[in-house]
């Protein structure tokens, strides 16, 4: 890979990436690739381990050209192949980068992608697939990323986090005797990371015919037109652009600043909806400390805002920056 693959832009260009290869030096790693994010104006969250590299970040396309060169320099990285689309606003306030024990957690050892995944399938060829009446499609992700959209006849595991999926397979899918099992399975992620670990899981576990999208659901908004999409609803992501639509524009979701679940228009004209304070999911769960601490943080954010500041109360939840599908932040993603 080389700039030239990179767009160009005017806007702030936000690279997801992701990448499961061997670096046992991920540590070392960590105060260079900051280094070179820091001088070159990028945002966001990337996530470090000894299986590889994963993350969501935002910059001029200069400064996010610097930070992949300095990747691609490294031939571990050559087939490092981020996904792009732009924003007109940062999409993050700060940068990261993170030290783990798993690019994308699974929790189960031995899950390893780089020696047994599921079979890629392009964009292109997708739809034919999950049209298959042999294929059962799964959404890897979370439940409120499935809310917001999904792929027509997709099965919604409803997990909270991605730990949850193995016990989700055991249940629903292995007890199942041999003849009642799927013929086919397919998954899909915002990113394609999730998948690279889920299909890997359930080849592990017997299943033969496992298939994941290649390049996640961004990569397939990007590539399929609207009139032959199967796709319903709209895409989050794991930064402040909260969710992109076909052709990867920005969609119309906010967060709820007190419980971090995406909301729609018609839900911010709720009578429990509360700028910073609440919304329809959490408005029953909040504690009277918790309503007064977030209502004068969100004064504190209209105070700053008018001053022209940015203030530092707003950030991604915890469970949106279990990467990406930034993932992944299916994402950092990035996940």
């Amino acid at each position: 890979m080389n700039a030239s693959s990179i767009p160009e832009t005017d806007q702030w260009l936000v690279a997801a990436l992701y990448l499961f290869v061997s670096l046992p030096d991920f540590e070392q790693l960590k105060p260079k690739l900051e280094e070179v994010c820091k001088t070159n104006g990028v945002l966001g969250t990337i996530l470090l381990a000894t299986e590889g590299i994963n993350g969501t970040v935002c910059g001029p396309r200069s400064g996010i050209v610097s930070m992949l060169e300095f990747l691609w320099e490294d031939p571990r990285f050559k087939n490092l192949e981020p996904k792009y689309s732009e924003s007109n606003t940062p999409a993050f306030t700060r940068m990261k980068v993170k030290l783990k024990r798993e690019i994308v957690t699974m929790g189960c050892e031995g899950i390893n992608p780089n020696h047994l995944v599921g079979r890629y399938v392009k964009p292109q060829d997708w739809n034919a697939l999950i049209s298959d009446p042999d294929t059962l499609v799964i959404d890897t992700r979370n439940h409120y990323e499935y809310a917001v959209g999904t792929f027509e006849h997709a099965i919604d595991p409803n997990t909270t986090t991605f730990r949850e999926f193995p016990a989700w397979v055991e249940r629903h899918l292995k007890s199942k005797p041999e003849n009642e099992r799927p013929k086919k399975v397919a998954m899909f992620c915002t990113g394609g990371i999730r998948c690279e670990k889920a299909t890997s899981y359930l080849l592990e576990q017997g299943f033969d015919e496992v298939f994941h999208l290649q390049g996640g659901i961004l990569k397939y908004l990007e590539e399929i037109p609207a009139e032959e999409s199967l796709w319903k609803g709209q895409c989050f992501v794991f930064d402040q652009r909260v969710t992109v639509g076909q052709g990867l524009q920005q969609g119309d979701y906010e967060l709820c600043h007190a419980c971090r679940m995406p909301i729609t228009q018609a839900e911010k004209q709720h009578a429990h909806f509360e700028q910073g304070v609440s919304c329809p999911h959490c408005y029953h769960s909040l504690t009277e400390d918790q309503r007064q601490r977030f209502s004068e943080r969100q004064k504190q954010i209209e105070l700053a805002k008018a001053r022209d500041e940015q203030h530092i109360g707003w950030q991604m939840p915890a469970k949106a920056t279990e990467c990406r599908d930034h993932n992944s932040v299916d994402s950092a993603s990035t996940g």
